[in-house]
């Protein structure tokens, strides 16, 4: 007699542990740096933080995801979402009034979404992008899980 359980099993825990480690990295690539090109120095920003939001001192990425900034008119934010070719970001949504887009820089990596906006009146506006949490490659195990990047930016 074979035996079929003890493969069975290890078979079982295998798929187990690949799929459970599908989403593991979902927030790990693109921790907020920027190797984009950026012909401009980061914003200063005269917003207060007692309004609710945090002031941008840098570009944004994929570890602000929730975050609430502020900018004043005048200001520009970019957007730095490092993706890969397996897993790659869309292009930053805009919802609301007041940014302006701007020239981001130059994108050189596929997956990558860069962007860049100029706050050109008041308003309440949020930026989102989204991309697969597993590789999404034909024949190969993946999954139908979804990332989501968001922040919403005040502008006073």
């Amino acid at each position: 007699m074979r035996p079929t359980t003890h493969r069975t099993a290890l078979a079982l825990a295998a798929l187990t542990l690949l799929l459970a480690g599908c989403g593991t990295e979902a927030g790990s690539e693109g921790g907020g740096g920027s190797d984009s090109a950026s012909p401009s120095p980061p914003p200063s920003v005269s917003a207060s933080p007692s309004s609710g939001c945090t002031p941008v001192t840098g570009d944004l990425g994929a570890a602000d995801s929730g975050d609430t900034v502020c900018l004043a008119v005048g200001d520009t934010v970019r957007v730095g979402l490092d993706g890969t070719r397996d897993r790659p970001w869309k292009p930053v949504a805009v919802d609301g009034r007041g940014l302006e887009a701007t020239n981001s820089g130059i994108v050189l990596l596929p997956g990558d979404a860069n962007a860049a906006y100029r706050a050109v009146s008041a308003g309440t506006v949020r930026l989102s992008s989204t991309r697969p949490l597993c590789a999404t490659e034909t024949g190969k195990v993946s999954c139908k899980g979804i990332q989501e990047w968001r922040v919403t930016v005040v502008i006073t």
